[in-house]
């Protein structure tokens, strides 16, 4: 019996393929005769086995289309800035107009977590949605010098996310910003020791 060629194979419809596999699992003797008159047997292959065998051929003839898929949905990669400070900066949003700078007044909402992901604080209800802006004043006597630093260089509409350090985050307890609620308080003032995730976004500069 002559050999099909693999170019005649791939053309042969999705219904003809699963017939032609079929007949040759369920056939449990296939007889050839030979030139020398003599008659020998094959072994029968299971129908399961050959339809999972050709079930490779699509996914070889689609290997050019797979990686271009992958090619396409390779995730952006954001940059991170360290400062002399320690404080390690991301910028995700880039935003417009005027830049923040060194003893402005800006309006901000920010998530405050700890260095394992867990959630500190924010001006931005985590259910609702809802926020509750606050205004800093961009001076490291009155706000923490690490988040100073994050914010500086930011234009309205700007998001950050940053990585700060103890030895430039609440060194002192009157450094802002301080949740007012006692609870989320408490809970900041009892992690002032390990770096603090900060995700500001920039509002306004006053």
């Amino acid at each position: 019996m002559e050999t099909l060629q693999f170019k005649t194979l791939i053309n042969v419809s999705n219904r003809q393929r699963t017939q032609f596999f079929y007949r040759a699992a369920e056939t449990k003797k296939h007889v050839v005769k030979k030139s020398t008159g003599k008659i020998t047997k094959t072994k029968m292959i299971p129908r399961r086995l050959l339809l999972h065998s050709f079930g490779f051929i699509p996914v070889l003839l689609n290997v050019p289309l797979i990686a271009e898929a992958l090619e396409m949905n390779e995730p952006e990669v954001i940059r991170t800035q360290k400062l002399d400070s320690g404080v390690r900066i991301q910028d995700i949003i880039d935003g417009e107009g005027k830049e923040a700078r060194e003893g402005d007044l800006v309006e901000v909402n920010y998530v405050c977590r700890r260095s394992n992901g867990y959630f500190v604080h924010s001006t931005v209800d985590q259910f609702s949605g809802e926020s509750s802006p606050v205004i800093l004043p961009l001076n490291e006597k009155e706000i923490i010098k690490g988040l100073k630093e994050v914010i500086i260089g930011m234009k309205a509409g700007g998001k950050r996310r940053a990585l700060i350090p103890p030895s430039v985050g609440y060194v002192k307890e009157n450094l802002g910003p301080i949740p007012d609620e006692f609870g989320p308080r408490r809970s900041l003032l009892s992690h002032v020791k390990e770096p603090l995730i900060f995700e500001v976004q920039l509002l306004k500069v006053l």
